[in-house]
């Protein structure tokens, strides 16, 4: 359910600019429980982040858990198993987001990109094309 619903999520908030300015995109925040909310706003950071600072990527996609479960401590998710689509590949991704108590706007986030992901495992991490 956790994945469907980041895929669902993910295809209306890319088209947005800036999590934070986005009325639109606070609404359907504002939807959520909270600890699906942090889910959405983190993978929402995943793919603009990667996109500002590795230009060859463009994410349409973020997974929090893929190949890993991801721990939520407060208002922070972690993950070390994270996937993001690009260009109709999945690389595995790294990290850290800490967002505001409300979960509404991201705080700090810090990643590190992976290698690309086999289209063999994809089944296996509940990834698709």
């Amino acid at each position: 359910m956790l994945k469907l619903g980041l895929a669902t999520i993910a295809a209306f908030i890319i088209a947005t600019q800036a999590a934070s300015a986005d009325p639109k995109f606070e609404r359907t925040l504002l939807r959520l429980a909270p600890s699906e909310r942090l889910e959405q706003l983190c993978a929402y950071a995943t793919m603009v982040n990667v996109r500002k600072d590795a230009r060859k990527f463009r994410p349409d996609r973020a997974v929090a858990n893929a190949a890993a479960q991801s721990s939520v401590k407060g208002n922070t998710l972690k993950t070390a198993g994270g996937a993001f689509r690009s260009q109709g590949k999945w690389y595995a991704i790294s990290f850290t987001c800490t967002a505001t108590p409300d979960r509404l706007k991201v705080v700090s986030f810090d990643y590190k990109v992976g290698a690309e992901i086999p289209a063999g495992k994809w089944a296996g991490y509940g990834l698709w094309q």
